[in-house]
């Protein structure tokens, strides 16, 4: 737990109050003035309350006066004094900070920790002062706080966290490893980092020592989801799948975020025999439960590429799973369907949107009725504009134009008219070239007087 991590418990107390209310307004030189002549003495809880403040962050100085104030009167915590050291290493101030920490290691009484080295980690980190991050390492254990695996793992995560800190930290790794035992969490660190760095030969010397000096570790899982997800995203899918069983075998398999961010690798390169493959691994040997998102995008994925089966087998397959389809699954199905030409499948999966409540999306609609048209089922072409009007799908003037068209092609010259003059009385307006089609085809049908009609009332509107 970092100094600005523990409870809260306590904050807002008046006297904690009163003294942030002379820090944020009096200028650093008078804080101890005014503090002393305010008429309320310091607490170390309250202490602790005015120094994990905002105010003492961003006004370092005051926050000195204030410690020195207070450790007059009350003997201060080793939390107080963790947050001391935060704050003057946030603001930079080194020399003030290490001046804290010998007066931390001069009063004994196990006030310095690791915590403290992990905050001046943290630092020199986010300045990227790598090389006085690891010389505060060096010293730790003259301070009397022998080094550990936390204390190690501290330090590589401070400087992962600065980018370009991967190289800083195999430096620090390679140079400590033999004073300080790595655990699984050191490995997870430097997994992380090269997955971020998207450097697949370190990861996988790094994945190789974590195997030697730790083994196969179940709870271990965000190392797995590093490496796994470094080698998909350098496009060794092959590779990551050897690994798969073998870690499957020692009861390792990686976690849902490995699975996810592998998915969705794989369906932006559009690679769907490989995205069903891992799918199957996941749902099938890892136990886990893809969640919605998931779900849509692997059904996209196959529905894109024609694999329409396979969507309905996963859209059966959700529920089972606790997971619900929504619009979006649906209409990427029916889009699948259109696609592909499919119109009697497309035509009876509308029936099933219908009946789930689920509405097909204006593109669809469109593209339903074109599809029905040229199929020769302008009564499903209907069934779709019926849709579209009672449920107010808008915007409807491509399925409009559509309706009309493949109406005009079945010479439906009184279905033409009534949907027409429906439409026109919804506002929807037609492009030039579909009243071209009208005039064209009434005249050719020798009923120009519909064409006539239509088109004044179209100039009414």
């Amino acid at each position: 737990m970092s100094p600005t991590e523990k409870s809260t418990e306590g904050d807002g107390s008046p006297r904690g109050e009163a003294f942030l209310d002379i820090l944020g307004r009096v200028p650093p030189a008078d804080v101890e003035a005014a503090l002393t002549t305010c008429g309320v003495g310091p607490t170390a809880e309250a202490a602790e309350q005015v120094l994990k403040s905002p105010i003492c962050y961003s006004r370092p100085k005051s926050a000195v006066r204030f410690f020195r104030w207070a450790k007059r009167s009350v003997q201060l915590t080793a939390y107080a004094w963790n947050l001391l050291v935060d704050i003057l290493g946030k603001a930079a101030m080194f020399d003030p900070m290490w001046d804290a920490v010998l007066s931390m290691s001069q009063e004994g009484g196990g006030l310095l920790s690791v915590a403290t080295f992990a905050s001046m980690f943290a630092s020199y980190c986010a300045r990227g002062n790598f090389k006085e991050a690891a010389l505060a390492f060096d010293v730790m254990e003259r301070h009397g706080v022998p080094p550990d695996a936390v204390a190690l793992n501290s330090l590589l995560s401070a400087m992962c966290r600065r980018d370009g800190g991967a190289q800083a930290a195999s430096e620090a790794f390679e140079t400590y490893k033999t004073k300080v035992a790595p655990d699984a969490d050191t490995f997870a660190i430097l997994l992380e980092a090269w997955e971020k760095e998207g450097n697949v030969q370190r990861a996988k010397s790094t994945f190789g020592e974590m195997i030697v000096r730790v083994g196969w570790d179940r709870s271990n899982m965000p190392a797995y989801d590093a490496f796994l997800s470094t080698l998909v995203q350098g496009g060794q899918f092959n590779e990551a799948f050897s690994f798969l069983p073998v870690m499957r075998t020692n009861g390792c398999l990686p976690g849902l975020k490995f699975f996810a961010n592998a998915i969705d690798i794989l369906i932006r390169k559009g690679d769907h025999v490989n995205a069903i493959a891992i799918w199957q691994i996941m749902v099938s040997d890892a136990g886990l439960v893809p969640n919605l998102p998931m779900y849509n995008a692997i059904i996209a994925l196959c529905c894109s590429v024609g694999n329409t089966d396979y969507s309905f087998h996963m859209l059966d397959e959700m529920p089972l799973n606790g997971v619900f389809a929504d619009s979006v699954t649906y209409n990427a199905i029916l889009e699948g369907l259109i696609n592909q030409h499919k119109a009697r499948e497309a035509e009876a999966f509308l029936a099933e949107m219908s009946k789930n409540e689920q509405l097909p999306s204006t593109s669809n609609c469109a593209a339903a009725i074109r599809l029905f048209s040229e199929e020769f089922n302008p009564s499903a072409a209907v069934d779709v504009w019926h849709c579209i009007v009672e449920h107010q799908i808008t915007p409807a003037e491509e399925s409009a134009k559509e309706l009309i068209a493949g109406l005009l092609n079945f010479s439906r010259f009184a279905d033409v008219k009534k949907y027409t003059e429906d439409m026109i009385d919804m506002g929807i307006k037609f492009p030039q070239s579909t009243i071209e089609n009208f005039k064209y085809t009434f005249e050719k049908a020798d009923k120009r007087h519909i064409y006539d009609q239509i088109a004044r009332r179209m100039k009414r509107r």
